[in-house]
């Protein structure tokens, strides 16, 4: 049985998440749209990508990000920790090169707990902690009769709560909420008969 999305986003707060595939910085930006406050974003020095202010606008405002960058995978899971716990900020996002540990992850879980803050993790296809509350695949979707970028197929691969599912959403840019597309929506177009 397939879970209804209202139960299981917005992500449970306190908790630490993670996603991956090539829509997981999508999510994470989707998440802080709908969060209120700052928000720390983290990366490796070493990561080429870096968020672009022009694009946050749909999402969100740019000045509410605050950006860290540690000199390791190590130290990008150490500053997550710390801010996690602080009660500063109320979302932190990690960008990961590489897995995250079962210690580690554990102390990830406990640091968003005894801070009341949400961690998301983005990281590598095919990682994961064991003691994440969720785990998110997220893919674009492109559909070349629609002008709305914002498409995205999510699948919730892990849940410690519930079940698991797919949806197929969008983003709101006028309320900075994510809409369930409808089911009749989601069927493809046939393509035209040559001839």
């Amino acid at each position: 049985m397939m879970q209804d999305f209202s139960d299981i986003f917005p992500l449970c707060p306190s908790r630490s998440h993670e996603a991956l595939g090539a829509g997981a910085i999508s999510f994470a930006l989707c998440m802080i749209g709908m969060s209120k406050g700052p928000v720390l974003w983290v990366n490796e020095r070493r990561q080429n990508e870096r968020l672009h202010p022009g694009g946050l606008i749909q999402f969100c405002d740019p000045s509410r990000l605050m950006f860290a960058h540690g000199k390791s995978h190590m130290d990008v899971l150490w500053i997550a920790e710390e801010a996690l716990r602080s009660k500063t900020v109320p979302l932190v996002i990690a960008q990961l090169s590489a897995d995250i540990g079962l210690t580690e992850g554990r102390r990830l879980q406990l640091a968003a707990e005894a801070g009341r803050t949400t961690g998301l993790f983005l990281l590598p296809q095919d990682m994961g902690s064991n003691a994440a509350e969720t785990r998110w695949h997220c893919m674009p979707i492109y559909d070349c009769s629609n002008s709305d970028s914002t498409l995205f197929d999510w699948r919730c691969i892990k849940n410690k709560s519930g079940t698991t599912g797919r949806w197929i959403v969008n983003w709101n840019e006028a309320t900075h909420h994510i809409n369930l597309v409808p089911q009749d929506a989601q069927r493809t177009r046939p393509k035209a008969q040559a001839g």
